[in-house]
Formats: C-alpha cells, structure tokens, sequence
C-alpha cells in the first residue's frame, strides 16, 4: 500500500496524477472520509479531490504510489461525486477543529490532526492529535522547520478514547462513534461535560446517549442547562428522558419549565401513570417534601410470610434499585410499618410480615421543609423517610441523597451518587 504512518495533515493539499508517462494531474487532495466511524480504529474508505470539475472520490487502493515529492499517484482518475453526508464521516470537514470529549480524560478538547496507521494494507485512524504540534503540523511547520516540531511533545488520544460531538451527518453516523465511549463516563462526569458545551452540542450529546444514559446524566444537571437541551431535543425525545429519570427529579425539571411546556412533554409520556403522578408531584413546592419525594418505593401487604414476599420481589424486579426499606400497607396504602431487606432475608421463611415489621415509624408530611426531612433523617440515621397525607396513607418517600441535595449548593449536590434508579412507581408485592 502507498501510504506509510503518519498525520493526516501531511497528506491534505498534495497534488494528484494519473499513472503512467503523462503523468497528467487531475487534483489536489482535500479530505478523506470513513464508511464505518464507530469501528475501533476507522478504515479510511477513500479520499476526495479538488478538480476541475468539482469535488471527486477515489477509493484508497486506487493510490499506486506516493513519490519522492509526495505525489499521489493513481490508477485512475477521480470520477465519483463525494458520498452522501448521512453515508459517511470526512475526517477534515467534519473532525478537524471539532469539539471532542477525551473519555479517559473526561474533558472536552479540539482536534487539531488526526494520527493514520497502515496496518495490515489497510490505512486507518489510530489516534486524535489534541496538541500544540498537530497546529504546527498543519501550518507546514513539518517542511519549514521539522526541527523545531520534533521538540514539541506530542499530545494524542487514541482513537477508542475519543468521542466526537459534532452532528456530522444525522441520519446514520450522528454520534453512533460516541454512544458507547460516553456511556463509559460516570453520570455527574457526563454532566459536567455536557455543562461545557453550548446549548447545541449539549443537546447533540445527550441526543446520542440511550434514555437511560441520557436520564442519568441529565439528574446531574443544573436546571437552566436542562432547560436548553429540552428546548434543543423537542417534547419527544425529551419526554423519553424524562420518563426514565427519578421521579422526583423528574418533577423538579417540569416546575422549571412553563406551563405550555410541561403540558407538552406530559401529553408526550407513554406512561399515562407516571406522567399523572409527575403532574401531581409538580404541584409540590420544591423545598418540601412532597417537593422532594419520589413515587419509587416498594410496598408490601402484612399477611404474607416472608418466603412469599421475597418469592413476589424476584417476580416483579422492581427497577427501583432502592429497597432496603420495605413500605407495609394496607389496601387503601396506609402505612403499617417498615421492614428492612435485611430482616426480611435473615427472618425464617415461615414468618409473617406483621409479626416482623416495625411498627415505630417516622415519617413526615408533604409541606414539611426540606430543613426537617434533613434533620429527620439525620436524627434517626435513615436511609429514606416515608411521606404521608393527613389519613396516614402514603404519597412517596424522600432518600437521605434528596435530603442532602436540598440543604447543600447545587455543584456539590449534583456530583453525589443517587439511591434511586429510574421509576418503579410504587411497585407493590402483594394484592393476594
């Protein structure tokens, strides 16, 4: 194969010729493009020309040769418009100067080169040059000065690192080479990525993420970052998302938004419950319980023996990722008493969830403050209190994670790791 390891930036401006005596030129080459971008390291599929008539492409093994000045020789000329921008990604249009997220870096940086391999016959993109030395490179520091770039230290994020969030070509390659890098990160790490960028590229980052992903890290953020991205997303994406946060987090971001909006985001939610408790929810003031209390909370009736509530758990698989509280009710959802997971697994199997049950419970209301709910749970070395409405029935329970969030700056609160994991909406063990 013609081509040896180097930068991409070394091959862009080269003049190109047909082979044989002639030598005829037929252009100069200006980008290269990759059909597969979410491969590990991308094959280079072709090269496109500046010519005559336009813009043309050639295949990468229709290069013969690149001579002792750098000539790129071909087999034949260049005779097939660029592909289709949906088709494919072209490495200097859409790469070069772009905003990148270095996934092991977890930071947001440019690429100024683009670091190409031959392995195997095959010319691929090995690395992204994020330094000093790829902006040299492309200035023809190589020719005028080689010197003076070899003592300027390289700074290079392998390829299987680096996650583009530029919206390139939206019907196929989108962020498709990203999804899976960012997905890496830890929520509030996402978050504070996303809270780099602007408005447009935030929404493109979150748009490429699955909605659970995306659901995570948008907990993560502050709500006037929200805001933008959902206006950025429309109602159906961003009702998705929403549809796969915490409940409670979920309300809060809808008190943010006007009505019209939340009106249409709730209109847009498959889950007709879920989206009858967010209204509700959002009705809260936000610096009270019912403000910070989430509807994902597992309830169990008191007639059971725990071999059977424990044989209805496995059945249902709460997605609630939350249980070491077990709410017992009655079937109008008053509270009877709370069992921890623990006394449930330890307790014999035979035992009835009444005779285990602690009867001695603290709860709160929804118009208690946030303040209280802190002190509460601080008091009684809680893991999550239970909200109740004025017959004692429940409406939800407030983790010692929402606690915190509600007595501590937003940047640190937002950094902390949650309790709850998407909705599980009052998920019940017993009816029978």
């Amino acid at each position: 194969m013609a081509f040896a390891d180097g930068y991409l930036s070394e091959l862009i401006g080269r003049q190109a010729v047909l082979q044989g005596p002639a030598r005829l030129p037929v252009g100069r080459v200006v980008d290269f493009f990759v059909g597969k971008p979410d491969d590990t390291f991308p094959r280079i599929d072709g090269i496109v020309f500046r010519t005559k008539g336009g813009p043309m492409q050639s295949a990468v093994s229709d290069v013969v040769e690149i001579d002792v000045d750098g000539v790129l020789v071909l087999r034949n000329a260049p005779s097939e418009s660029p592909a289709p921008e949906n088709k494919a990604l072209f490495l200097v249009k859409d790469l070069f100067d772009k905003q990148i997220v270095d996934v092991d870096g977890r930071k947001v940086v440019r690429i100024n080169d683009l670091e190409i391999a031959n392995t195997a016959g095959t010319l691929r993109v090995v690395a992204a040059d994020i330094g000093v030395a790829g902006l040299l490179r492309r200035l023809g520091a190589g020719r005028i000065a080689p010197r003076l770039l070899d003592r300027v230290p390289r700074d290079l994020i392998a390829w299987d690192n680096v996650a583009p969030i530029s919206d390139v070509n939206p019907t196929q390659v989108r962020l498709s080479v990203s999804e899976s890098r960012l997905s890496r990160l830890h929520p509030s790490e996402l978050a504070d990525i996303i809270g780099e960028l602007s408005a447009q590229d935030a929404a493109r980052v979150v748009g490429s993420l699955d909605d659970e992903t995306a659901a995570d890290a948008f907990e993560h953020l502050d709500a006037d970052v929200q805001q933008a991205i959902i206006a950025d997303l429309g109602a159906d994406r961003a009702a998705d998302i929403i549809e796969e946060m915490d409940s409670d987090d979920a309300a809060d971001l809808l008190g943010e938004l006007d009505e019209e909006q939340r009106t249409a985001l709730l209109a847009k939610i498959e889950d007709r419950e879920y989206a009858d408790e967010l209204e509700e929810l959002v009705e809260y003031e936000s610096d009270t319980a019912g403000g910070l209390m989430t509807t994902d909370y597992v309830w169990i009736y008191p007639h059971r023996t725990t071999e059977a509530t424990i044989g209805k758990i496995r059945e249902i698989a709460p997605e609630s990722e939350f249980i070491y509280y077990l709410y017992v009710t009655d079937d109008k959802r008053k509270l009877l008493g709370t069992i921890s997971l623990r006394t449930l697994l330890l307790s014999l199997p035979t035992a009835f969830i009444h005779k285990l049950m602690d009867t001695d419970v603290v709860s709160v209301s929804a118009d208690t403050s946030a303040e209280d709910v802190a002190s509460a749970i601080a008091r009684y070395d809680l893991l999550a209190v239970p909200v109740l409405d004025d017959e004692g029935c429940m409406l939800g329970i407030v983790t010692v994670d929402d606690a915190i969030d509600a007595i501590i700056p937003d940047k640190i609160a937002n950094s902390l790791p949650r309790f709850i994991r998407h909705h599980g909406r009052r998920t019940g063990v017993g009816a029978t």
